[in-house]
């Protein structure tokens, strides 16, 4: 993050104002989202199914029959994931599905809040913008699953960690209680941030309340059988590493094919191999993960700062968990949002443009899931070559980000030495922003925000 703008930023046109203003920002909000929620609700491939299928008989099975997943029963998502299900019944199971799209976009108006500035202006209307034109590209599935209460979490967390380190520590600890992904974003903070010890014992208490909690309900060992759940099952169709499979039964390979899993509840790769490379997904993601954070450390030593290594060993981490897995449900290409938004709000000006590919390529990794799920799904499962390249595309693009996100913390590792900033974390917004005074900037007043 550059120190003092040279120069005072040009005052913007009347368009580039009526673009950046707030009354547009959440007139588009509004809009996009109910967009997102007909679609959900109307559009063709039950978007909603995971809403109304399996969350709704969860809850039903706690509010009517007193048995609650991961209490009761081993469950496959943490236990603080009932929470919003829950809540979705309150106005009863005729309105489930209304009400489940009324919380997400109630989270989402909070996150959309934390990038826009909820008082004062924060100068990050292109991210608010990136993030609107992500959900319309990922379509109804980034408001119908689970992750959809994660990500605007997520996204508070990381902006909060600027200027309130611990409470992002609570917030991002309790999205990994729904779903287990931002445990990456944690780890990531944990290695770069400076004040990572008041972090760690932040997220440690947090979890310790809830585990606790679930404990004096009877829970037992079920509170931690999100973890072992996942661990049996096969190749998921759209994982990564099954578009090989996928090729070979388009080719007519013998015990080659696509099945149903009743368990799981999804789709599956049956076929030569499958087996061996089913069981050693969960080690060699473990090792990904693993030698990802490595490098993280290895630039944090060298000194790099936080505000230069955290986004894109964000981005590393979490499409490490994407990309070597043996699940691949679409709405995983929700997380990605979380590390751009993050680069985006903490690069200046120069840095942010250095942001823009991975930011497109989310962008285009949206469109392509859209594309997959739900309307062409079936298409997909009858193995039509069409969808088979769409596929295909979209997990080598994951790579691809992958790549750029290992790349880039090399880069930030070799570019500094051990005289950096001991992992300081700043204020995610430019310094010409900071700098400048509100008429230059032709905005709103906007306060000096403290660092750390």
């Amino acid at each position: 993050m550059t120190d003092v703008a040279d120069s005072p930023r040009p005052q913007p046109g009347v368009v580039a104002s009526v673009v950046r203003g707030r009354v547009t920002l959440w007139t588009a909000f509004v809009a996009v989202h109910f967009w997102l929620g007909m679609l959900a609700l109307y559009g063709p491939g039950q978007p909603l199914g995971d809403v109304t299928l399996v969350y709704k008989t969860w809850t039903e099975q706690a509010v009517l029959r007193d048995y609650w997943v991961g209490v009761h029963g081993p469950w496959v998502y943490p236990v603080v994931a009932i929470v919003p299900m829950l809540a979705s019944f309150a106005l009863g199971p005729a309105l489930y599905a209304s009400s489940w799209l009324s919380i997400v976009m109630l989270l989402d108006a909070v996150g959309f809040a934390t990038i826009v500035g909820w008082f004062t202006s924060r100068d990050r209307a292109g991210v608010a913008w990136w993030w609107l034109a992500f959900l319309l590209l990922l379509g109804p599935v980034s408001v119908g699953r689970i992750d959809s209460i994660t990500v605007p979490l997520a996204i508070v967390g990381v902006l909060l960690l600027a200027t309130r380190p611990v409470a992002a520590a609570v917030v991002l600890s309790t999205a990994t209680w729904i779903k287990v992904w931002p445990a990456a974003l944690l780890a990531a903070v944990v290695v770069t941030h400076r004040g990572r010890r008041e972090i760690v014992l932040a997220a440690a208490a947090t979890s310790s309340v809830i585990v606790a909690s679930a404990l004096a309900l009877g829970s037992g060992a079920n509170v931690f059988s999100f973890v072992t759940e996942q661990t049996g099952r096969g190749l998921q169709v759209e994982a990564p590493v099954s578009t090989v499979w996928l090729w070979r039964a388009f080719a007519g390979e013998p015990g080659t094919y696509i099945y149903y899993d009743p368990d799981i509840l999804t789709y599956q790769v049956r076929g030569a191999g499958v087996d061996v490379a089913a069981a050693v997904m969960t080690p060699v993601l473990a090792i990904a993960a693993l030698a990802v954070v490595g490098l993280g450390v290895w630039a944090t030593a060298r000194g790099a700062r936080s505000t230069e290594l955290l986004p894109p060993l964000a981005v590393a981490l979490v499409t490490t968990l994407i990309a070597v897995n043996k699940v691949g449900s679409p709405q995983f290409a929700m997380w990605l949002a979380v590390p751009v938004v993050l680069g985006l709000a903490s690069s200046a000006a120069d840095r942010a443009r250095r942001f823009a590919l991975p930011a497109v390529l989310v962008l285009v990794l949206a469109a392509l899931t859209q594309a997959i799920y739900p309307y062409l799904y079936d298409e997909l499962l009858a193995l039509n070559p069409v969808l088979l390249v769409v596929i295909s595309l979209r997990n080598s693009l994951l790579f691809v980000l992958l790549g750029w996100g290992v790349y880039s913390v090399v880069v930030v590792g070799r570019s500094t030495t051990s005289t950096g900033d001991n992992g300081r974390v700043r204020d995610p917004v430019p310094a010409e922003a900071r700098s400048s005074s509100p008429s230059q900037r032709g905005g709103a007043p906007s306060s000096r925000h403290a660092k750390d």
